[in-house]
Formats: C-alpha cells, structure tokens, sequence
C-alpha cells in the first residue's frame, strides 16, 4: 500500500506539459516545363538512327555470315570481331551519315549497340545454318 501511495504522490507532483504545434513547413511541387514538341521530335530522330542501326545490322550479319562460309573454323570468331568493331565505330558511322549522334543519351545509345549487337550475331547464325546454306 505504502508503494501504492508513492506511485500516485509522483504522479499528482509532475505537472502536466502542453504540447505547442509547431508549423509544418508546405512544400509545393512546382513541375519543370515540358516542351511536347522537342520530346516528339527527339523521339522520332531516335527512330530514325534505330532504322539506320537496323539496316546496318542486317548487312553486318550477312557479311558475317559469308565470312562464317569462307572460313570454316575461325569464321564466327572474325564475325564477331567484324561486329564488335562495328559497334566500336557505330558513332562516327552516323555522324558520316548526317546523324547528330550527340542528341540522343547514352542509354538509348547503349540500347541501340545492344540491340546491334544481337540481330547483327541473329542474322549471321541464320544465314549460316540450314536453309540459306
């Protein structure tokens, strides 16, 4: 009882504290301008370098395919160094063709090597097995 007694003898000492809100600050989105015609314009010239990376890869692929037939043990290793190099090259292929590579990001540009890359490699397998052999 005497603990009891304590207990609420400290309780009714303390005295109550007020809890003053304080202001939250407002934060206020403001979005950045968006120009549509500049981003559908940027779009369509990335399309257009996509075509032009598309094209050269089908004749990459076939080159490399007749490379492939020519040499039959090391072709595909020289097909895939031809390829390679391309890629290294790719930028200053389109610049040559009155391509400003310099408008596109690096992401996109990384896409379109990938993308080099792999129907480039597609297409020389293709021409290399069965029914174009």
């Amino acid at each position: 009882m005497f603990i009891l007694l304590i207990g609420i003898r400290n309780s009714m000492a303390k005295k109550r504290r007020r809890i003053i809100e304080e202001k939250e600050e407002e934060y206020v989105f403001v979005p950045s301008e968006f120009d549509e015609r500049e981003f559908i314009l940027k779009d369509i010239y990335g399309t257009k370098v996509l075509f032009v990376i598309t094209a050269m890869a089908v004749v990459v692929g076939i080159i490399g395919a007749m490379l492939c037939k020519a040499n039959d043990d090391i072709g595909w290793i020289i097909a895939t160094v031809v390829s390679l190099l391309t890629v290294l090259v790719m930028k200053r292929l389109l610049i040559m063709a009155r391509f400003r590579a310099d408008l596109l990001d690096m992401k996109t540009m990384l896409m379109n090597y990938l993308l080099f890359l792999m129907l480039a490699l597609g297409i020389c397998i293709v021409f290399v097995n069965a029914p174009f052999a």
